[in-house]
């Protein structure tokens, strides 16, 4: 599986944060996405943004790099990005977008996610590594009991066959 690249996009008082309602599994999350051979992982982060919410932004700094500790996950890199044009609209893989305050955010929403805004948050003047522990297979039983159709969409998706919608 390819390492993947994401970027945090917070207003500019830092109390919201841009999220996109994934069309292929409809649930709240960062924009990011694979990482491209040959690209680098800023460019991809802000290239994601870009094709998910329609925000041109720039990769300010490197906030995180999360290390899988199973087969659920990938390696994942993290940047802190900042806007610099373009127009908030939803693209072709995600069929909403907007801002949400931080005490606020939409549901469901990836705990992962909320832990990436976290350690963004910490403005930390290294890069955080870490593994990312809190996606586990017991964790996603329990994901999939609470919301079965979402899990199932991820799944065909994951198989090549997104159920867009």
């Amino acid at each position: 599986m390819k390492d993947c690249a994401l970027g945090i996009v917070f207003s500019e008082d830092r109390s919201q944060v841009l999220l996109i309602k994934r069309r292929d599994t409809p649930i709240w999350v960062l924009p990011g996405g694979g990482i491209d051979d040959g690209e680098l992982p800023a460019r991809t982060a802000e290239r994601e943004v870009f094709e998910e919410s329609g925000l041109c932004v720039k990769g300010v700094r490197k906030t995180g790099e999360y290390f899988p500790i199973n087969r659920l996950a990938t390696r994942t890199h993290v940047f802190e990005c900042k806007p610099n044009g373009g127009t908030l609209q939803p693209g072709e893989e995600s069929l909403e977008t907007a801002f949400f305050p931080l005490d606020s955010l939409p549901q469901p929403f990836l705990e992962i996610h909320l832990e990436w805004i976290h350690d963004a948050l910490l403005n930390c003047s290294h890069v955080i590594q870490k593994p990312i522990s809190s996606v586990t297979y017991w964790r996603v039983m329990k994901f999939f009991f609470l919301h079965p159709l979402i899990v199932l969409r991820a799944l065909f998706a994951r198989a090549g066959f997104p159920l867009n919608s």
